[in-house]
């Protein structure tokens, strides 16, 4: 399946009601391990790519160019279609047209764009400042008009919950869809009362954010499909979950001397080349083998 393809799936998953679950990948391991699974969607967390990438804080440090080179990698090597995390655009509205094109171009199969100020920083932390409403309607229609594919899914997220109140996001989040969003996203509410109120609070799909040890509730599917949401992301759940094993083998390691102890479940090495692409090296290998007893 083509990028082309991979986006149309994505829009007439969402325009048909089919709820969306999409887990947080952030290399091509993680990548390559969900993609095995029937997921409708995989989402690209910023976080990751710019802690596994470049070991640093998600607070605008990545630039376009190291964020869009993890897009393509990822896009071209999954079968599912992939939302990317887009930052502010990466600029003002000349940056966000690139960064849409560039993400297009890439293979992504939606982008998703916040109001911050910049530095913007990750959701969940605190100080995150918004830019007022009419700079944030502009990078929208700027970026609508910038995609080729009708069905690149131009996502609009707001941070306006945790400095200006959940009356406000809703604001932002009904100008963001008069402005051509095709998914409103409002980050950060702060109780299952709260999430209600977003996910009917507009006629556009809505998505949920399931940040893993965050300030939002973590609900299940259901409950979010219920609630009025079309889409929820789990970006963090990967992340954090490696962390933790690593972590706790590296210990293990250090205390020990062998990794014979160490408790974390650990995958089958044969396991690991098959998702890898192992099994195609080895039957190209034997293909083209020469039969070095004729030479």
């Amino acid at each position: 399946m083509n990028a082309t393809e991979k986006r149309a799936k994505l829009a007439d998953t969402i325009r048909k009601g089919e709820f969306v679950t999409a887990p947080g990948v952030f290399d091509m391991i993680s990548a390559r391990i969900a993609d095995q699974m029937p997921f409708k969607a995989l989402y690209m967390t910023g976080y990751g790519v710019a802690a596994s990438h470049l070991g640093v804080a998600d607070a605008g440090i990545a630039s376009f160019g190291d964020v869009v080179s993890r897009v393509r990698m990822i896009a071209n090597g999954t079968k599912a279609p992939l939302i990317c995390d887009g930052d502010t655009g990466f600029g003002g509205l000349l940056n966000v047209h690139h960064t849409v094109k560039g993400y297009e171009d890439a293979g992504s199969a939606a982008i998703q764009m916040e109001d911050q100020e910049a530095p913007k920083k990750c959701g969940h932390t605190p100080d995150r400042r918004v830019v007022p409403i009419a700079d944030m309607v502009e990078k929208i229609q700027v970026a609508v008009e910038a995609r080729q594919d009708p069905n690149f899914l131009i996502i609009a997220r707001t941070d306006s919950r945790t400095a200006l109140g959940l009356d406000e996001a809703i604001r932002r989040g009904h100008a963001f869809a008069e402005a051509g969003a095709d998914v409103i996203f409002v980050e950060a509410p702060e109780s299952v009362e709260e999430l209600r109120q977003v996910g009917t609070a507009f006629n556009k799909p809505v998505l949920a954010n399931m940040a893993d040890k965050g300030h939002t509730p973590i609900l299940s599917a259901d409950q979010l499909q219920e609630m009025g949401f079309s889409l929820a992301i789990f970006p963090g759940l990967g992340m954090l979950v490696v962390g933790a094993a690593l972590d706790a083998a590296y210990r293990a390691l250090l205390k020990d001397g062998t990794s014979a102890n160490v408790e974390a479940p650990m995958m089958e090495l044969a396991d690991m080349h098959r998702i890898m692409g192992f099994e195609d090296v080895w039957a190209f290998e034997r293909k083209w083998a020469r039969d070095e007893a004729a030479e």
